[in-house]
């Protein structure tokens, strides 16, 4: 009885996509296959090899951890994945599963093949992991039935699963269960041409007209992330729309890009007060993360995983054993003097 009431929890903690869910994702502006996925050449040559080898094996693919910063494309990856192998992708994330019961009703519900994909897997807790390691290795739930003296344990055999696990923070992922992922994928951030591939295909989707200077100047806003190529695509054209311009220009892309505050190096106005905080607050620096982001008011997380990882890409910003200081490039962008004792007395 206890184990069917847990397996009834699972619609709670992850529902399966239902067909408007699928048509949602399809509409979308997310590749729908591996040969649509712009960028990421490397990733996709040994991800093709894999998914090959293992569709001649009938066998699903082995697990497969992602990890790299924010809206590089893991969980399009993901639901590519899904669609590659034939597969149901079942979605939830590490936060959402709060009791090992919960992931046992996931478990317990996973057909032949399907996809489970566990985004932020880095913030399960330590116990949601431990069911986790047999699940991943023996295709198989250790359950302990009641407590006490009376307590006793149960074996469920599972079907066979691909996990593909999702993180921003690969060196947070303990590591009995990193090391228990077949394949281990790093997203690395995108080139300008590849950043104008994907701002084109957006345009496309969104039935939108780009000049090729346009749209050039709109991929290199993009931080290198497609994410923010989408947002921005999606922004000038409300704009262009809203003054019944059919042909974007260059002059509407840097209009609505001067509105939005960001600048030639796709850098906001949170980046800059960041940057111009460290110079003009703290001499440069160093300064502590956790000082930094009680001065631009932001959490140290969102500091550390969405503004620090494009800053440090780029050279703007530089991460020591004292706290973060700003780089001569960071002075050269803001039209400051470079001081000459800077950064002498870091290490």
């Amino acid at each position: 009885m206890a184990v069917a009431r847990t397996v009834r929890r699972q619609q709670a903690v992850a529902p399966s996509r239902t067909p408007r869910d699928s048509d949602a994702f399809e509409q979308s502006l997310r590749p729908r296959a591996l040969r649509e996925y712009v960028g990421q050449q490397d990733l996709k040559a040994h991800l093709l090899v894999y998914m090959e080898a293992a569709r001649k094996r009938t066998e699903p693919l082995g697990h497969t951890l992602l990890h790299g910063p924010p809206g590089l494309g893991k969980t399009t990856l993901a639901h590519i994945i899904g669609r590659e192998m034939g597969a149901n992708v079942r979605i939830t994330s590490g936060p959402a599963i709060e009791k090992p019961g919960d992931l046992a009703s996931l478990l317990t519900n996973l057909e032949q093949g399907d996809v489970l994909f566990i985004d932020e897997i880095h913030r399960l807790r330590p116990a949601i992991e431990e069911v986790l390691y047999s699940a991943m290795e023996d295709y198989a739930l250790d359950l302990v039935i009641g407590k006490g003296p009376t307590a006793r344990s149960m074996r469920l055999d599972l079907h066979p699963f691909t996990l593909v696990g999702a993180t921003t923070k690969a060196g947070v992922v303990s590591a009995p269960l990193r090391d228990r992922f077949t394949h281990v994928f790093k997203l690395e951030f995108y080139t300008t041409g590849e950043m104008e591939q994907i701002v084109r295909r957006t345009a496309s989707i969104l039935s939108v007209q780009f000049q090729d200077d346009a749209a050039a100047r709109i991929a290199g806003c993009c931080r290198a992330t497609p994410r923010v190529a989408n947002r921005l695509v999606r922004a000038v054209r409300d704009f262009a729309q809203v003054e019944n311009e059919t042909l974007i220009s260059l002059a509407r892309a840097e209009s609505t890009l001067n509105l939005l505050g960001i600048d030639a190096v796709g850098l906001d106005k949170t980046d800059r007060l960041l940057l111009s905080s460290i110079i003009e607050k703290f001499g440069g620096g160093p300064v502590g993360l956790s000082t930094l982001a009680a001065v631009i008011a932001e959490e140290q997380d969102t500091v550390e995983d969405v503004y620090e990882p494009y800053l440090l890409q780029n050279g703007y910003l530089q991460r020591t054993q004292k706290g973060r200081v700003a780089t001569r490039r960071t002075y050269e962008l803001l039209n400051l003097p470079f001081p000459q004792q800077a950064q002498t007395e870091i290490f």
